[in-house]
C-alpha cells in the first residue's frame, strides 16, 4: 500500500465550481417538490408572526436593480425571522393601475378611441396582469422566499372593494371633500397630480421682469409709478389678478431717468445692477401694509390687478412685488380667497391657453412664454428677459414640466388629523433615525391630498351626484358599491348606469325625477397602494399594525406617506410598527442608471452569468442604507469572496466524512487551541446575530469573510491539515479537530443561509449524507439559527490569552517570510524557529510547546534565546532551515533518530501500521 492512500485526505460530492446559474434552478425545483413555503407556515403555525408588509412594484417591464435591491433585503429578513422561529407569511403585492399601463397598451396599437372605456380598461387588465406574471417568475428566480399562488394586486376585486371601504370610512369622518384648488397638473398625462408624482429636476425658464402701473394710487402713489414684478412663467400673466407685498418689509420708490418704481429696499442694489439703473433716487418708502389695496393696471389686458399682503412673500430673490394668478398657485390661491379675488385660470387639460387668456387662446403654454414676452416688450412693460436654470416640478411618470391649474379636485383632508399623523409618526421605530424627521417633516407641511385623476385605467371615484349635482356621501351607498366591485369587479361602475350602482329602492329628495350622474374620476394610485394594509390584514388576518414597511428612500413622500394617511384616518393608528428603507443603485462609478448614459445593468442577465447568490452576497455587502454602486468589477471581486465561502465549505465538508455523534467530543476535552476556536467562532455568532438583528447585513459580510480568512484559512484550517490528513481516523486528537469544524460548519451554513440560499441548501443537502447529520432537518430552512450566548469567564480569558499568542505568531510568520525571501527556506516546513518571548508570553509559549511545530507551520520550535535573533514586536525570533530528512508522509522534518527503517516517522509509522493491517 502506498504511503498516500493511509492519507485521509478530504472526501465530498460538493464541487469546487459553484456552476450557480444551473445548480440554483435544481435547489428552487427542491425546495418546490418539499413544498418549502407551506411547509413551514403549518410547521409554525403557533409561532409568533412576523409580517413585513410588501411594498407592491408597479407592473410594466421587467424587474431592475432596485427591484433586486429591494426583493433581495427583503428576503433576507424574511428567512431570518423564519429561522429565529418566527412564523413567516411574506405576501408579495403589485401596483397594477396608473398611466403607464395606459400608454403601454395604447403604445401596443390598441386604439382607445374606438373601444368602450370598459372594454378599454379589460385590455389594461389583461396587460397588467401579464406584466404580474412575468415579474414574479424573475423574483422566484432570484431565490425570493414566498407563496407564488398568494399575492395581492391592487386590480383584484376584493382589493378594490376594500379601497372603496377605505374611501367610505374616510368620507364618515368628514376626511373626502370636493373642492376647487390650485394643484400640480401634467399636461402630458393630463391629469391631477399628489406631492409624492412630483419630482424635481433642472429647467431652463425665462426669467423676466415687469411694470404693473399705479391705475390708482389712492392718494399715497402717483399713477406714472410702476411695481415691478419677477416671474419665471410669463405663460400666467394672463391669470394675474393682484401683486402681493410683504406686510412688514420697506418697499421705496425709486426715479431713474424720469421713471418711478416701486421695489423692496433690500434688493434695490441688486436690481440697481440688473437694470443698469444709474443714480437711482428714493423718493419714498413704505411699509407693504401702506400700499395695501392700491389698483395697478394689467400691463396685457383692460383690468386691474389689486395690491394686496401675503405672508409667502420674501425678499430672498426677485423684487419682494410678487405676481398673484390664484389659478397658478397654492399661495396665490390662498391670497385671492382672503381679498375674495376670483380665480381666473385660462389653461386647458393639455396646457393650452383658453378664451379667458384672449390672444393667446391655443397656445400651448411654453409657446405662450415667448409670445406673450414679445408683447410685454412692445408694449414697454419688460424690463428684462434673461434664462435661468433652476428646480421645477415634473411628472414623476413622464418626466415633462408640470404646470399649476385651479380645478375641481376630491381631496383628504391632511389638516383635520395633522397632529395625529404626526404624534403616530415619532410613535413609530424608525430603524434609520433620520426617518421620523424625514416624514414628520413632509406631514408637517403638506397640504391636503388631492386624490382624484382625470384619467381612464384606476379605482373609480364611488361618489355617484344627484339632479342638482350634490355628490351623495351616505356611506351606506359607498358600502353598497364596494360590494359590487367585490363581486363584479370595479369595470361595473363604467358598465351600469348610475341608478344602477345604488342600493335597490334608493331615493333621494334631490332626485325627485330619480337622475343621478357618476362621478368620472379615478382615485390617485397612491391611495390604491396606500390602502393595502386594510387588504392584507383582513384577507390574512395579519394583526393591525403589521411589524415592518421597507422600501426605498423615495417611499417617504410615496407609500410610506400615503399608507400611514389612510390607516390614520381610517383606525387611528399608523400601520406599521417600524420603517426601514434603502438608497438607490448606482453604476460603478457612482452615476444613475439611464439608457441614455448606457450604463443600465439588468439582474437578470447577471443571474444568468453569475447566480442569484452572487447578486445576493453583493446586496449583503453594502450599505444598503445610502446609496450603491454596482459593475462587473465589483461582481468580480464578489464572486472572489463567494469562492473563498465555497472552498471552506468544501474542505470543512471533506474533512467530515464519516463523522458520527459519537466522535463529536465534549467540550472540556478539547484542547486549548479547539476551545480557542470554539470561542471565536461564539464571539462570531454573537456578531451575527447583532447585525442581523439591527439589519446590518453589510457586518454580516465582514464578519464572515474576517472569519473565514483570518480565524480559518489563514490559522485554524491550515493548521488542523496536519491532524486531519495524518492522524488515524479514530484519533481522539482527530476527532477533536472535527468536533471544532463540524459546530462551525453546521453553525455558519445556518447564519448565511438567508444570504446565500442556494449554496447554503446544496451545503445542507451535502452535509445530511454524513452520518453525525442524517437525522438533520430536510431543509436548512426548517433549521433554527444558533443562538447568541454570553461568553464564559473561561472564554473571555481563553480569547484574551489567544490575541496575545496570535500576536507571536505574526512575527513568526513575519520571519519565516524573510527567511523565504533570503532564500535561507523555501516550504515553511523546512524551517526551525527559535523564540524567546517575555516572560508573560514565554508562560503561554510553554504551554502551548508540543503544539507549536503545527501553529506555527514549521517541523521544530525550541523556545530559548539565538545569539543571531531577530528582535520583532513580541519575542525575539531565529528562522533557520532545520536541515533534516523529511517525513514522505507527513512532510514534517525529522532527525533521523526519529524516522523508522521506511523513513517515515514515529506518529505516521504507527498510522500506517494500523492501516496496513486492517486493510489485510
Amino acid at each position: 500500500m502506498e504511503l498516500k492512500q493511509t492519507l485521509l485526505m478530504p472526501k465530498t460530492a460538493f464541487p469546487m465550481r459553484g456552476n450557480l446559474p444551473v445548480r440554483e434552478l435544481d435547489i428552487q425545483a427542491f425546495w418546490k417538490e418539499i413544498d418549502l413555503y407551506k411547509k413551514m407556515l403549518i410547521k409554525r403555525e403557533d409561532a409568533q408572526a412576523f409580517v413585513l408588509h410588501d411594498g407592491p412594484p408597479y407592473a410594466n417591464g421587467s424587474v431592475h436593480m432596485g427591484h433586486a435591491l429591494n426583493k433581495t433585503i427583503k428576503d433576507f429578513i424574511n428567512r431570518y425571522k423564519l429561522m429565529q422561529g418566527y412564523r413567516v407569511d411574506y405576501i408579495q403585492g403589485w401596483d397594477t393601475h396608473g398611466l403607464p399601463i395606459e400608454q403601454a397598451v395604447t403604445n401596443s396599437g390598441i386604439n382607445r378611441k374606438e373601444k368602450s372605456l370598459a372594454e378599454f380598461r379589460t385590455i389594461c387588465t389583461e396587460y397588467a396582469l401579464k406584466q404580474v406574471e412575468q415579474q414574479s417568475t424573475q423574483f422566484e428566480r432570484m431565490g425570493i422566499f414566498t407563496d407564488t399562488d398568494k399575492r395581492y394586486l391592487t386590480l383584484d376585486p376584493e382589493y378594490e372593494a376594500e379601497q372603496i371601504r377605505v374611501f367610505g370610512k374616510m368620507l364618515e369622518k368628514g376626511l373626502i371633500y370636493k373642492g376647487f384648488k390650485t394643484i400640480y397638473w401634467s399636461p402630458t398625462s393630463e391629469s391631477a397630480l399628489a406631492e409624492a408624482e412630483i419630482e424635481y429636476k433642472d429647467k431652463k425658464s425665462p426669467s423676466i421682469y415687469v411694470a404693473f402701473r399705479v391705475a390708482d394710487g389712492k392718494g399715497i402713489l402717483d399713477t406714472d409709478t410702476n411695481f415691478i414684478i419677477w416671474t419665471t412663467t410669463p405663460w400666467t400673466l394672463p391669470g394675474n389678478l393682484a401683486i402681493a407685498l410683504a406686510a412688514d418689509v420697506d418697499y421705496v420708490v425709486v426715479e431713474t431717468a424720469g421713471k418711478k418704481y416701486v421695489v423692496a429696499a433690500d434688493l434695490l442694489e441688486a436690481l440697481t445692477v440688473k437694470f443698469s439703473w444709474e443714480q437711482p433716487e428714493i423718493k419714498q418708502t413704505f411699509k407693504g401694509k401702506q400700499l395695501e389695496g392700491i389698483l395697478t393696471q394689467h400691463p396685457l389686458f383692460d383690468r386691474s390687478s389689486v395690491v394686496v399682503l401675503g405672508d409667502h412673500v420674501t425678499t430672498d430673490a426677485g423684487t419682494g412685488v410678487v405676481h398673484t394668478a390664484p389659478g397658478h398657485g397654492e399661495e396665490d390661491f390662498e391670497v385671492g380667497k382672503k381679498y375674495n379675488l376670483g380665480v381666473i385660470c385660462p389653461v386647458d387639460e393639455k396646457g393650452v391657453l383658453t378664451a379667458e387668456a384672449y390672444q393667446y387662446e391655443g397656445l400651448f403654454y411654453e409657446k405662450a412664454n415667448k409670445v406673450i414676452g414679445e408683447d410685454l416688450e412692445k408694449l414697454g412693460a419688460l424690463l428684462k428677459l434673461e434664462f435661468i436654470e433652476h428646480s421645477y416640478p415634473h411628472d414623476w411618470r413622464t418626466k415633462k414640466p408640470i404646470i399649476y391649474r385651479a380645478t375641481d379636485q376630491w381631496f383628504a383632508s391632511i389638516e383635520k388629523i395633522r397632529e395625529l399623523l404626526l404624534s403616530e409618526v415619532y410613535a413609530t421605530v424608525w430603524l434609520i433615525p433620520w426617518g421620523s424627521t424625514r416624514l414628520g417633516n413632509m406631514i408637517a407641511s403638506r397640504g391636503d391630498w388631492c386624490i382624484s385623476r382625470q384619467r381612464a385605467w384606476g379605482v373609480p371615484i364611488p361618489i355617484i351626484y344627484t339632479e342638482d349635482l350634490l355628490p351623495i356621501t351616505d356611506v351606506s351607498v359607498v358600502n353598497h358599491i364596494a360590494d359590487l366591485f367585490e363581486k363584479f369587479g370595479s369595470n361595473i361602475w363604467f358598465e351600469k348606469d348610475a341608478i344602477d350602482l345604488l342600493p335597490a329602492n334608493y331615493s333621494n329628495l334631490a332626485s325627485p325625477n330619480g337622475i343621478f350622474t357618476k362621478e368620472t374620476d379615478i382615485m390617485d394610485v397612491w391611495f390604491d397602494s396606500g390602502s393595502s394594509h386594510a387588504y392584507i390584514t383582513k384577507k390574512y388576518g395579519f394583526t393591525y399594525p403589521v411589524d415592518m414597511y421597507f422600501e426605498g428612500s423615495d417611499q417617504y413622500r410615496g407609500w410610506f406617506n400615503s399608507s400611514l394617511i389612510t390607516g390614520i384616518a381610517t383606525t387611528g393608528k399608523a400601520p406599521y410598527k417600524s420603517v426601514l428603507s434603502h438608497g438607490f443603485v448606482l453604476d460603478g462609478k457612482g452615476h444613475k442608471m439611464s439608457k441614455s448614459l448606457g450604463n443600465i445593468i439588468d439582474p437578470l442577465k447577471l443571474t444568468k452569468t453569475f447566480g442569484a447568490d452572487i447578486i445576493r452576497l453583493w446586496v449583503a455587502s453594502v450599505d444598503y442604507q445610502a446609496d450603491v454602486r454596482i459593475s462587473d468589477e465589483i461582481l468580480k471581486q464578489v464572486a472572489e469572496s463567494y469562492r473563498k465561502i465555497r472552498n471552506t465549505y468544501r474542505f470543512l465538508l471533506g474533512n467530515l466524512a464519516e463523522f458520527t455523534t459519537e466522535n463529536i467530543i465534549p467540550y472540556e476535552d478539547l484542547t486549548e487551541v479547539d476551545q480557542y476556536m470554539m470561542a471565536a467562532f461564539q464571539v462570531y455568532v454573537n456578531n451575527i446575530t447583532t447585525a442581523i438583528d439591527s439589519y446590518k447585513f453589510s457586518e454580516i459580510f465582514k464578519e464572515t469573510m474576517q472569519f473565514v480568512s483570518n480565524e480559518l484559512s489563514a490559522f485554524y484550517l491550515d493548521y488542523a491539515k496536519d491532524i486531519l490528513y495524518i492522524e488515524a481516523k479514530d484519533s481522539k486528537r482527530r476527532q477533536q479537530v472535527q468536533t471544532v469544524i463540524y459546530h462551525i460548519l453546521t453553525g455558519m451554513v445556518k447564519l448565511l443561509a438567508p444570504i446565500i440560499p442556494h449554496t447554503s441548501e446544496e451545503v445542507w443537502q451535502e452535509l445530511r449524507t454524513i452520518p453525525v447529520a442524517h437525522n438533520f432537518e430536510l431543509s436548512v430552512f426548517e433549521a433554527l439559527l444558533p443562538e447568541a450566548t454570553p461568553l464564559s469567564a473561561q472564554q473571555i480569558v481563553l480569547l484574551a490569552e489567544w490575541e496575545k499568542f496570535m500576536a507571536i505568531r505574526g512575527d513568526v510568520l513575519l520571519a519565516l517570510e524573510e527567511a523565504r525571501t533570503a532564500l535561507i527556506v523555501g516550504k515553511s516546513l523546512e524551517a526551525k524557529i527559535t523564540i524567546q518571548a517575555t516572560a508573560e508570553m514565554q508562560a503561554i509559549l510553554a504551554r502551548l510547546a508540543s503544539d507549536l511545530p503545527r501553529l506555527f507551520i514549521v517541523s521544530k520550535v525550541v523556545i530559548g534565546d539565538h545569539v543571531e535573533a531577530k528582535s520583532y514586536a513580541t519575542a525575539t525570533i531565529f528562522a533557520e532551515e532545520y536541515a533534516h530528512p523529511t517525513c514522505p508522509r507527513c512532510w514534517n522534518r525529522f532527525e533521523a533518530t526519529e524516522l523508522n527503517g521506511e523513513g517515515i516517522c514515529n506518529r505516521c509509522a504507527i498510522v500506517v501500521a494500523k492501516v496496513r493491517a486492517e486493510n489485510k
